[in-house]
């Protein structure tokens, strides 16, 4: 007889607890799927065996820890890889993985914004500071892009890179120079200016 799986973790599709459910769905292993709401699981936490989720229960027996449920889970639907080297190269990916998303969770929850940026702020940082010099309200309509300058504004790294860095030509400038020498090497646009008469206007 097959066990009867009961699985209990937050209402979300996201978090350590997905992975349990894909790894069922991938076997085609029918489970209970118990999705708590976080009021649910504040009364529910008291009576857990380590007070987090997840959790597995399999015939009235409760596994705790995400890494022991995801192992345990892939041994019995068979998707833990060949016994030994495979397997525990399967082990470090998913180890891996798990290094990666808490990477990325701190960057997403750090509080500190200065501490937060990523290169991908830097260059939205890099496209708009020429054009907010000429166009302060250019995000007024955008709060969110603009707490993002705000932000690498902030970084006391970049803000001493800019008090200190040289002037140079804007990018603005630079942008309108090469669109204007790029038009007049045109032969024809170049023969039409030679041609037309002097305007006063």
């Amino acid at each position: 007889m097959a066990p009867k799986y009961k699985f209990t973790y937050f209402k979300a599709s996201v978090g350590r607890g997905e992975l349990v459910r894909l790894i069922f769905a991938a076997a085609g292993v029918e489970f209970e799927d118990v999705r708590l709401e976080r009021e649910e699981w504040r009364l529910l936490k008291e009576t857990s065996p380590m007070g987090q989720l997840p959790m597995l229960e399999v015939g009235g027996q409760v596994i705790c820890q995400s890494g022991a449920i995801y192992r345990y889970a892939a041994k019995e639907t068979g998707l833990s890889g060949a016994a030994g080297w495979e397997e525990a190269q399967v082990d470090m990916f998913v180890s891996g993985m798990e290094d990666l998303t808490m990477k990325m969770y701190g960057v997403y929850f750090e509080r500190d914004e200065a501490k937060k940026l990523t290169y991908a702020d830097l260059a939205f940082f890099n496209g708009m500071d020429d054009i907010l010099k000429k166009h302060p309200d250019a995000l007024e309509k955008y709060p969110k892009l603009a707490k993002v300058v705000e932000s690498v504004k902030a970084n006391k790294g970049v803000a001493t890179y800019i008090a200190e860095r040289p002037e140079t030509l804007s990018q603005e400038g630079l942008i309108e120079t090469m669109v204007m020498d790029s038009v007049n090497a045109n032969p024809k646009i170049a023969a039409l200016i030679a041609k037309r008469p002097d305007a006063s206007f």
